[in-house]
């Protein structure tokens, strides 16, 4: 990270007003300096602001406004440069490349942040939370984005760590320092409460993580049903728009039709699939198999059945596979005499999408189907992504073998090395899981340097 490096900061550059170029490194001011008419400009206050204009061959490329950042108080804890110039390709990419030819390197996808990470300036949590707040759609989204960027998530993490690392260390100063008679002395009748605590409180993290992954990627909805029930018309509806094409014909969704929209501050993914039928059309086939596969795959059933018709043998057995999963019935066509009878204990939403009824009852009973109903955007300190509660279920795995272990009588020094593992996965949540943090805690907590 010894080099400069430079990129345009702002998206979707010949649109706005201005562009935002930014540069950081040791030689930023340097560069800065051959470019810029103020040339005493790396002697400037850190967070200032000058304008001037940028120069090359003596002739004035743009007038522009010029933020210096000294390290180590800015983002990648390095000297930065931002220099806010007139929007439009052509001046922009000419300020990129003369910055360029006086020493700076262009920057890599992400290494503005990379560097904020490697640092120290933010851990790999809130490195991650930077793009997820960058990609958001929802407040909810936002708001737990900003939570791990503000170190809510963090510190639960932390915590958990902490008492790890200190029930590790009072277990090798019980080994090493057996003189030592100031700290517990951990048996296998009191570390058993600690772990069990320790147990207790990932299980919740991983249990609430899974919040975390709906309001991050939002709810994948698989509609799903015979040809000509109204699957088209409900996505529709639900839209509150044409995205679909509705006949009478049946048969005419072939293939999936994706769109999404957001409800109580949740993004909900709908998937109108073909109508799920025995055809000999091969083409119809293809369209029935899709639908099948996205039914496994979907976050969410909803089976729509026409309240005009009774149930055919090919809707009994949809029926019956998604009593096992999470799913909505949604009895479309109310405004036709009945003929429907059900017996089921999926929640039941009657409505007409064609009247535009029961579509409002129908997404709240999405958001309920997943207990999202009464959240507090300020709390949401959930991990949010794969690689997260992977790591977290490692650990709570690494914790009940700990568990096992001590239940079985296995000497308490062969514990640490199954504790050990399940501090260094947590670590790596946050970025964090160094040998010599621990050696660092045993000195720090104990004294042990007598």
């Amino acid at each position: 990270m010894e080099d400069t490096i430079v990129a345009i900061s702002t998206n979707n550059i010949g649109i706005g007003a201005i562009n935002i170029i930014r540069m950081s490194g040791k030689e930023s001011l340097n560069i800065l300096s051959e470019v810029f008419s103020n040339q005493k400009i790396k002697n400037c206050k850190s967070h200032t602001i000058h304008y001037g204009f940028i120069i090359d061959n003596n002739e004035k490329i743009d007038e522009v406004l010029v933020s210096i950042l000294k390290a180590p108080k800015t983002y990648t804890k390095e000297d930065i440069v931002e220099i806010n110039c007139h929007g439009g390709y052509a001046v922009t990419n000419k300020i990129l490349e003369l910055l360029i030819s006086k020493g700076a390197r262009l920057a890599q996808p992400g290494e503005f942040t990379k560097r904020a990470y490697l640092n120290g300036r933010i851990n790999l949590l809130e490195a991650e939370s930077i793009e997820d707040l960058l990609e958001s759609q929802t407040e909810n989204q936002s708001a737990l984005a900003m939570n791990h960027l503000t170190g809510k998530t963090t510190k639960l993490i932390s915590s958990l760590r902490e008492k790890l690392v200190k029930l590790l260390s009072n277990i090798e100063v019980n080994i090493d320092y057996p003189e030592y008679q100031d700290e517990l002395q951990i048996t296998k009748n009191n570390i058993e409460p600690i772990l069990t605590e320790i147990k207790k409180e990932l299980e919740v993290i991983i249990t609430e993580s899974k919040n975390g992954e709906l309001i991050k990627n939002g709810i994948k909805i698989a509609i799903i049903g015979k040809p000509n029930v109204g699957k088209s018309s409900l996505l529709n509806a639900l839209l509150e728009r044409e995205k679909a094409i509705v006949t009478n014909i049946s048969g005419t969704t072939r293939d999936t039709v994706e769109a999404n929209l957001i409800h109580k501050g949740i993004l909900l993914n709908l998937i109108d699939t073909a109508g799920i039928r025995k055809t000999d059309d091969i083409i119809e086939q293809i369209g029935v198999k899709k639908s099948k596969q996205l039914m496994q795959e979907a976050d969410i059933i909803i089976l729509v059945l026409d309240n005009s018709q009774k149930i055919n043998s090919e809707e009994q057995k949809l029926l019956n596979t998604i009593e096992q999963k999470n799913s909505i019935i949604f009895v479309n066509k109310i405004d036709l005499p009945p003929q429907l009878e059900l017996n089921t204990k999926i929640p039941i939403i009657y409505g007409s999408a064609f009247q535009n009824k029961g579509i409002e009852q129908l997404k709240d009973q999405i958001i309920t189907n997943f207990n999202l109903d009464n959240l507090n955007a300020k709390d949401l300190t959930y991990l949010s992504n794969t690689r997260q509660i992977a790591l977290a279920k490692e650990a709570l795995t690494n914790i009940n073998n700990v568990i096992k272990a001590n239940q079985q009588n296995i000497p308490i020094d062969m514990l640490t090395i199954e504790l050990k593992i399940a501090w260094e996965n947590l670590g790596k949540i946050i970025g964090e899981y160094y040998e010599e943090e621990l050696v660092d805690n045993i000195f720090k907590r104990f004294c042990l340097g007598k």
